[in-house]
């Protein structure tokens, strides 16, 4: 008899063997639009089993890995503050340990927490950000920890230029002006990326990875809770994991599964798929 302990599929190895350590935050307090994406860390967990831990893309198998799932956090859905601080500490004690932090969300401010941590550590860390919201607001009907600013939070904690958009085809005129002076933004795709993760990785800079699954067209994912026309597709998305995997990756996260809001399935499953591709490409 075993433990009913339920981790992402292939991701059981012990905490001291592991290289990367995922964790949830299942928190979507400050959601603008449709909320649910508190659920989508233990959607991707739960539905992970209906996929393979082999990748034909790659020709790599989750089993030759040491990877640890720790599960969710419990985190303090009243307090987005609180929530924060719970990620940090986590993630913190990840890179502590000498291990790459993967967190699992929630909605995307969540990133917030983990870049925290990460900046502690690496003071040149550069974040590499798919999306299809800018999220540079300023605040968000009066607050300023919102997923709607959550990029605009970390531009004033690492400094500008050091902010990297891609797909980007949302948001108000202010963020596409506050863009062109403090982050480095390719809208609608992912032109430029390879000249970028090139540099990057001859200069050794340690980079930070945050997609928030909106990246993704609405026909190929619809289960978030502000789908966007015209974004990419898995493939293109996929591709752009290999450039990425060149760098220096010291944490990365994905966001914004809504599972609800998507009663057929598929965009679990695709985030599902998503979560094992960027696993192995990322692993070292």
């Amino acid at each position: 008899m075993n433990k009913n302990i339920e981790t992402f599929i292939g991701c059981n190895s012990e905490y001291n063997d592991a290289k990367i350590v995922m964790f949830g935050a299942p928190f979507d307090s400050t959601t603008s639009f449709r909320p649910g994406a508190r659920f989508g860390s233990s959607a991707i967990r739960h539905e992970s089993f209906g996929i393979e831990t082999y990748s034909p893309y790659q020709d790599k198998d989750l089993e030759d890995t040491n990877i640890f799932d720790c599960g969710d956090l419990e985190l303090c859905f009243g307090s987005a503050e609180k929530a924060l601080e719970d990620i940090e500490l986590k993630t913190k004690e990840i890179i502590n340990d000498k291990k790459i932090p993967f967190l699992i969300g929630g909605e995307h401010l969540v990133t917030l927490g983990a870049v925290k941590a990460v900046f502690d550590q690496y003071p040149d860390v550069h974040i590499i950000h798919f999306d299809a919201h800018a999220d540079l607001r300023d605040n968000y009907l009066g607050a300023k920890l919102s997923h709607a600013c959550v990029m605009r939070r970390c531009c004033e904690l690492i400094g500008d230029n050091k902010i990297h958009q891609f797909c980007i085809r949302s948001g108000e005129r202010s963020e596409f002006n506050f863009a062109k002076e403090h982050t480095d933004m390719q809208k609608f795709n992912f032109d430029g990326l390879a000249e970028l993760t090139d540099r990057l990785q001859k200069d050794g800079t340690p980079v930070y990875i945050s997609i928030d699954l909106d990246c993704l067209d609405p026909s190929v994912f619809c289960g978030t809770g502000t789908p966007e026309a015209g974004g990419v597709s898995f493939t293109e998305l996929l591709n752009a994991f290999f450039f990425v995997a060149k760098t220096n990756i010291v944490g990365f996260d994905v966001n914004e599964l809504a599972p609800m809001l998507d009663i057929s399935g598929a965009s679990t499953a695709t985030a599902c798929k998503i979560v094992r591709e960027m696993l192995l490409a990322f692993y070292k």
